[in-house]
């Protein structure tokens, strides 16, 4: 079983341009994936239902694919995810856009959204488009502060099919109230505990805070929550890789996805981290508040 699912490991490598895409397209083939780069979406199906694959596949996705969109995108996403014999994951390549600027402005190279313009305009563009992308990844590396020999390092740790083998971990905060978010595994629900929004010095903190995640467990619950809940993953996670999943997502969310669920995200992500799981954090919220900010500043 575990072999079989590993031959039909289909990655689907994006992110903004500059980020590191082709550094990490390049690590997959050193690593003996099967390696295919701008695809266009319409023909991924039809690769797929030829000959089984016989080593895990590649797919280099960005904004120069024929028929790109970030629709189309998700679109593929499920329909990959819906078959039995398929097991996606997206990895985004991801770097902060002050970085990517640098990054344009030594290479004098341009960018593929703005090729008339300055590059600081594409890269906001391309940001903006890939946003729908970047909160579905089952894999984030920030490249902001890598070498490519980093990268390439990192693309290794998590997915050298011929190193001892590796279970992804992402661990999620959300809202509901802006629902539940979609290939999650395991959903918890952190509004039992006490709310810091309530307390007005920590209202416009977030839970990364100390002293928002102070208040989130000097609940009387929280304890032996916290204990049940690592416990729980010491047995799932050994079982999880032992039948040959490549990646796990948990999500935790609260009211506002600010506080309690980032707040616990913070902690199992570090507890499971210390255990030697390979672990990634995305909080959803705090994202879309990074990216409301961003558009706002840039309009």
């Amino acid at each position: 079983m575990t072999q079989d699912r590993e031959e039909h490991r289909v990655v689907l490598v994006t992110g903004p341009s500059g980020a590191g895409r082709s550094t990490a397209i390049h690590a997959f083939e050193d690593l003996g994936y099967e390696v295919i780069d701008n695809l266009p979406f319409s023909l991924v199906p039809r690769l797929l239902e030829g000959p089984p694959l016989v080593r895990p596949l590649a797919l280099g996705i960005d904004v120069r694919n024929r028929d790109f969109s970030a629709a189309g995108l998700i679109e593929l996403i499920d329909r990959l995810t819906a078959r039995p014999d398929i097991t996606p994951e997206v990895l985004f390549i991801d770097c902060s856009s002050d970085e990517l600027i640098r990054r344009y402005s030594q290479t004098r190279r341009r960018h593929p959204l703005s090729p008339g313009d300055e590059p600081a305009q594409g890269i906001a563009r391309e940001i903006d488009l890939l946003a729908p992308i970047r909160v579905r990844a089952d894999v984030l590396i920030d490249t902001s502060e890598m070498t490519p020999h980093d990268l390439r390092a990192e693309i290794g740790r998590w997915y050298d099919k011929g190193g001892t083998a590796r279970l992804a971990v992402s661990v999620q905060s959300f809202s509901y109230k802006r629902g539940v978010p979609r290939g999650v595994d395991m959903i918890f629900d952190c509004r039992f505990l006490q709310n810091p929004h309530w307390e007005p010095e920590l209202r416009d903190l977030d839970g990364r805070d100390l002293a928002v995640a102070d208040y989130v467990e000097a609940d009387a619950r929280f304890e032996e929550f916290f204990r049940l809940l690592t416990e729980m993953f010491e047995l799932l996670l050994p079982a999880q890789l032992d039948e040959g999943k490549p990646h796990f997502s948990i999500g935790f969310g609260c009211s506002g996805g600010q506080h309690r669920s980032v707040a616990v995200a913070e902690k199992l992500a570090k507890a499971l981290a210390d255990r030697g799981w390979q672990v990634s954090k995305r909080h959803r919220e705090l994202e879309r508040r990074a990216t409301v900010a961003r558009t706002g500043s840039a309009g």
